[in-house]
């Protein structure tokens, strides 16, 4: 997969690999406090016919666990996207990162995060799929 980075002049791009891992009726953490706790795939936005989603991904989900008290209940239907994947990243220069569970962030319709704070290292990644708001607000990004 070959990625630009924004404000880039030079005709090298950015070369990462990313593992897509995530698919229809998977599970996966939801790491921040918009008050779900566990979410579940059901469709892989992108072009066409997607199957797998990988880490920065937007992904239509529905909550299978919440918060009590919290703005977000059971069996909402809400866009995530793929903050860290357990598959992992292999980076142009070999490295693989990977993470310990699959998680995911609820954002919005722009991409912004509806939760205040996340929970968890994130990759940096999401930063060249415009997530920066993610990024910026994320206690470790590896």
């Amino acid at each position: 997969m070959y990625l630009f980075s924004p404000g880039y002049t030079t005709s090298k791009p950015i070369i990462f690999l990313d593992y897509q891992t995530i698919q229809t009726q998977s599970y996966s953490d939801v790491a921040d406090n918009s008050g779900a706790r566990k979410s579940m795939c059901i469709r892989v936005l992108g072009t066409g016919n997607r199957r797998y989603a990988g880490t920065g991904d937007v992904t239509i989900a529905v909550v299978k666990e919440a918060v009590p008290n919290m703005s977000l209940k059971r069996s909402e239907v809400v866009r995530a996207v793929a903050a860290c994947t357990r598959k992992g990243i292999k980076r142009c220069n070999g490295m693989i990162v990977g993470f310990d569970d699959n998680a995911a962030v609820v954002v919005n319709q722009e991409g912004n995060p509806r939760g205040t704070r996340i929970f968890g290292p994130v990759a940096r990644e999401l930063r060249d799929y415009n997530f920066t708001r993610v990024v910026s607000s994320a206690p470790e990004v590896l």
